[in-house]
This record gives C-alpha cells, structure tokens and sequence, in this order.
C-alpha cells in the first residue's frame, strides 16, 4: 500500500474508527507502543542514562570479566533515538559518548583487533555528518577535537584519519 493510498483510507474512517485502529496498532506492536510511550511521556534523561550504562558496560563490564567492546550497541541506541525523534544533542551526546568510552577503554587496554580502530573512525564520520546535518556541529567540537586528539596520545594506527576529519572542518 502506497503512503497516497494509506492517505485516502485514513480520510474515510470516522473519528471512532481511526481511534480503534491506532489502539489496535498500539496493542499489537511493540514500535508503536514505544513511540506513543516515548510521545506522551518523553523521558530522555532516563532513556540517555540508560543507553550510557549499556554503553559503558560494553566496555567495563559490571558482571562479567571480559569486554564485549560491541559498537553496535550504541548503533542501535542512536538508530533508536533517531525513530523516536529524541532531541538531537543528546543523540549528538551519545555518538560522541560511544567513542569516548571506547578511548577511555583503549587508554588502559591494548587493543590488537585493527578492526576496532576501523569501527571507532567510521562511528566518528559518521557522528561528524550527523553534527553538520543538525546544524549543532559548533556545540560538539572541542569534543570532537578532542577525541582526534586522543586517538594520538594513544597511537591509534588510523589517528592522521581522525586528524584529517578535524582538518577538513576547519577549511
């Protein structure tokens, strides 16, 4: 069903009707629900206290010995604030958060796997796209800065990449 169709549908339902089909919608699926959760209730400290402690134990676990050191934790989180349309700093606020944890990680464990250095510079360019499509790239800087920084201080392989990212933002 195209959107035009789903448009002409909605318009013949009467009031009673389309609010028999949005509870219906609420009660069957789980997105729904948490949307309408989110809409009418938007707690976003709470979902961005969350989201960091899932984050961080990604990389200091609470129960387990051993570090997962998952990006695609915080992938899912961002991708999900996205959907739910959470203010953009703090989805700015996470993706950052994501590397800095993961740097806080690596500044006391030596990481082999040159695919974590892969994964942290792609999270990077991508946190630094989403800042100049929010418009809020002036406000994230210094710590995006300083995240290039550190990539240096702790001799990751691909830091002149992190460099080259900040380089180009000054131009």
């Amino acid at each position: 069903m195209s959107k035009r169709d789903l448009k002409k549908y909605i318009s013949e339902l009467n009031q009673e009707q389309l609010q028999e089909q949005i509870i219906e919608l609420y009660d069957k699926f789980s997105p729904v629900k948490t949307y309408y959760d989110f809409v009418f209730n938007p707690k976003e400290d709470k979902l961005l206290e969350e989201c960091k402690l899932k984050i961080s134990n990604e990389y200091f676990p609470v129960r387990s010995k051993k570090a997962k050191l998952r990006r695609s934790v915080a992938q899912k989180y961002i991708k999900h604030f996205i959907s739910l349309g959470v203010d953009s700093y703090i989805v700015a606020d996470v993706m950052l958060y994501a590397i800095e944890i993961a740097q806080t990680y690596a500044s006391e464990k030596v990481i082999k796997q040159e695919l974590f250095y892969k994964s942290m510079l792609n999270s990077f360019e991508q946190t630094i796209s989403y800042l100049i499509q929010a418009g809020i790239l002036s406000d994230f800087k210094s710590r995006a800065v300083a995240i290039s920084e550190k990539t240096i201080a702790l001799n990751w392989v691909n830091s002149y990449e992190f460099n080259a990212i900040i380089e180009r933002l000054e131009y």
